[in-house]
């Protein structure tokens, strides 16, 4: 199995990357909440573990295997509804099999292997209205249960996947012109809608959430955590007042973040570690997606190049919805930032997925010129 692996090809700057990322999120998680903290150096390891071995097994293998990933992918999503907890704050999300478990985290990746060979089975016919229709109906189903459960957050960042995959593999560029055309349009039109009195477009708490973003002094009740967020960011300064710390004006000591360990978990960044610390995240994190992206341009066939575009997109496009979102950028809505959030389940599925794409890398060509 492993003779056409070039070992010397081993991303071992990513691999060092990824773990140094995970180990500032540890500090932070024991900052915020002490009693997670193992719990999460628990996750590491064994997240290391799934990483190595995955790295080991050839991906070509793993891609036969693509109906089983998509239809195990619906399966679990709909397992949400008839065996999960909750609901919690408004949603349904977890399951619990001996431990708590979060279908939609794991959807991610296995969703990138399916559509990686999907989109590498029509790399020649992607713009033809079958395979365009194809690929809706089965991009449909998944996001659909998952915005059911509902999480509007996850539903965007697993369908900016999919369509980022569907662009590199050779979607006509005149066809993301119209749809860029109608999007931008149709979202400026949605937010109007939505910020009416009575709307019934999404449900009440999305709502809210969306109108706090946009007017956070006529919904107090809705933008506290948000606006409290952007506080404790900006309170950090340069080089923040330390991990751990006692200090009375700490916005994180006061309890005026909740759930502060998981999506908020860069505020406490922000706060402890300042402007250096919350930098270094961001650096790391840039550093890591370009890295993939560098494994993808190397990449032997299209299938491993979908693959590391897929994870790449991942962490880049939900880093970027979570920091938008702590720093009030964007509205207020549930996703961790991977690596540094506490969760087992999405700590060790992102590095499931990287331990594929070190197997992409492992099997590389040589190759020189542009990035794609």
């Amino acid at each position: 199995m492993f003779h056409n692996y070039k070992f010397k090809n081993l991303d071992i700057k990513l691999i060092i990357a990824v773990i140094a990322l995970t180990i500032i999120g540890i500090f932070v998680i024991g900052s915020a909440n002490e009693a997670n903290q193992q719990k999460q150096i628990i996750g590491m390891i064994l997240g290391v573990i799934v990483m190595g071995t995955m790295a080991l097994v050839d991906y070509d293998f793993i891609l036969h295997f693509h109906w089983i990933y998509y239809g195990f992918v619906n399966a679990l999503l709909l397992s949400v509804f008839l065996l999960g907890n909750g609901p919690t704050n408004g949603s349904r999300r977890w399951i619990d099999i001996g431990i708590r478990f979060q279908p939609s985290e794991l959807s991610k990746i296995l969703l990138i292997l399916f559509f990686a060979w999907f989109f590498t089975m029509h790399e020649d016919d992607i713009n033809k209205p079958k395979i365009m229709a194809l690929t809706a109906f089965l991009s449909a189903i998944p996001l659909l249960l998952i915005i059911k459960e509902p999480d509007l957050s996850t539903t965007v960042v697993t369908m900016m996947i999919i369509c980022v995959m569907m662009f590199v593999v050779g979607l006509s560029y005149k066809l993301v012109g119209i749809v860029l055309g109608v999007s931008i349009p149709s979202a400026a039109l949605f937010l109007f809608l939505v910020s009416r009195e009575g709307q019934t477009i999404l449900k009440e708490y999305q709502g809210k959430r969306i109108m706090a973003w946009l007017k956070p002094d006529q919904y107090p009740e809705s933008s506290w955590q948000q606006q409290n967020s952007i506080m404790a960011v900006g309170s950090g300064q340069l080089f923040g007042k330390g991990l751990g710390n006692n200090a009375v004006d700490s916005v994180k000591n006061g309890n005026y973040i909740a759930e502060p360990h998981t999506d908020f978990i860069y505020a406490v960044a922000g706060e402890e570690l300042g402007f250096l610390g919350s930098v270094l995240i961001i650096a790391l994190i840039f550093f890591i997606a370009i890295e993939i992206l560098l494994i993808a341009r190397r990449a032997k066939d299209m299938a491993g190049k979908l693959i590391c575009i897929g994870m790449a997109t991942l962490i880049g496009f939900q880093s970027f919805v979570n920091i938008c979102v702590v720093t009030g950028l964007m509205p207020n809505t549930g996703i961790p930032l991977p690596f540094v959030s506490y969760g087992l389940t999405s700590l060790v599925t992102i590095y499931f997925g990287v331990g594929i794409v070190l197997n992409v890398g492992l099997q590389s060509k040589n190759i020189n010129g542009r990035l794609f």
